[in-house]
């Protein structure tokens, strides 16, 4: 019956696909760009499930022919052969029929985006924007494993290092359908280094992953935005300091949900390029408006199952740093490992896949296959 039912599901996709295959090639449809990439998008998906329906078909079909064998063939070596087959069809298929439930379930839209991340220093002071640099730290590395680009578009340096804020955008394939899992509190617990007591102290830094918004996805006025140009600080060399290539961006902005209209305030000193801050920063604008407006869908989900994804609530504690106990818990999937020196030094996929697995494991279950 399993059978049947994934069957039909995927045939009843077959027209679906044929569809919008023709439809990215019509001239009309490639001038309407947003429509041209969603299509793009859907064919893309599509195309991993008539990928899937014609293995699953051939791994039935084998399956069925390898029965029929080993009930009529005479032929002992030839039996033997078919009920090998048989047997690797048999555990073949209940992990081909997993694969197409997941493929099946409609994917977060925003997994194939780039994104934009906010590293703060919360509670804890210098202690704070310290972990929030080696938060900053474990994160470029763990970009760098992934062969993904990381550029920092505004930074703001603690007292005796790291950062109350960093800014930063992530490049790369399906980025934050990775490291989505990663917005929330963290909460680390160790002694610092202008603790005279050896006391063990918890403090902790808020980050925020957000998926970055393409042009055409939201509407800004432009001629609204009201610019100030300043000399950069920092790294960079004597050019930072002489050049006005820091940009700042001032837009009002009315929230759709509230009614409220706020002023969006956004520096960038990422190059000693002006015309290339001013792109990060319009980037970062455009970003911002779309989590916001884009705040209702994640809640919409956040309400119809307890998502391991901490997205519904940005100020929940999601996982805790121990150094005396080399500890890394995470709090969502009662995850805990001791290898704290690894994962700080960007060795966090473990973490990462068990997140995604609860996740997947959810929504199999809310999407009742």
């Amino acid at each position: 019956m399993a059978e049947n039912t994934l069957l039909d599901k995927l045939d009843a996709l077959t027209g679906k696909y044929e569809e919008i295959e023709l439809l990215i090639t019509d001239p009309a449809v490639i001038a309407d760009m947003r429509r041209f990439v969603k299509l793009n998008k859907e064919y893309k998906e599509l195309g991993a499930l008539m990928d899937a329906r014609k293995r699953y078909r051939q791994l039935l079909s084998t399956l069925e022919e390898s029965h029929m064998m080993m009930a009529d063939e005479s032929d002992p070596e030839m039996r033997e052969m078919a009920r090998e087959e048989f047997e690797s069809c048999n555990r073949q298929i209940p992990e081909m029929e997993e694969e197409i439930k997941l493929l099946l379930i409609p994917a977060d839209p925003e997994d194939e985006k780039n994104v934009i991340m906010e590293i703060r220093g919360g509670t804890g002071g210098d202690e704070a924007a310290l972990f929030a640099g080696d938060l900053f730290k474990m994160y470029s590395k763990y970009c760098e494993s992934k062969g993904w680009k990381v550029e920092v578009s505004s930074f703001s340096e603690g007292t005796v290092g790291g950062f109350k804020e960093i800014i930063f955008s992530v490049t790369g394939d399906k980025v934050y359908g990775t490291l989505k899992y990663e917005s929330g509190v963290h909460r680390v617990q160790r002694i610092p280094v202008t603790e005279t007591q050896g006391r063990v102290h918890t403090s902790a830094a808020t980050v925020a992953c957000l998926p970055e918004a393409d042009a055409f996805e939201v509407e800004i006025n432009e001629g609204e935005i009201r610019w100030d140009t300043f000399r950069s600080s920092g790294a960079g060399g004597q050019n930072v300091n002489k050049v006005e290539s820091g940009v700042r961006l001032r837009y009002n902005w009315r929230n759709p949900i509230t009614g409220v209209t706020e002023e969006i305030l956004i520096e960038c000193t990422e190059t000693r390029d002006q015309p290339k801050n001013k792109e990060r920063a319009l980037a970062r604008l455009r970003t911002f408006i779309y989590d916001k407006e884009h705040q209702k869908y994640i809640d919409d989900i956040a309400s119809k199952r307890k998502t391991m994804v901490s997205t519904g609530d940005r100020s929940a504690k999601i996982r805790t740093y121990n150094y005396p106990q080399g500890r890394i818990t995470d709090h969502r999937i009662n995850y805990t490992i001791y290898n704290l020196a690894a994962f700080m030094n960007g060795d966090i996929q473990d973490c990462i896949d068990h997140l995604i697995i609860a996740e997947n494991a959810e929504r199999l279950k809310a999407s009742e296959l």
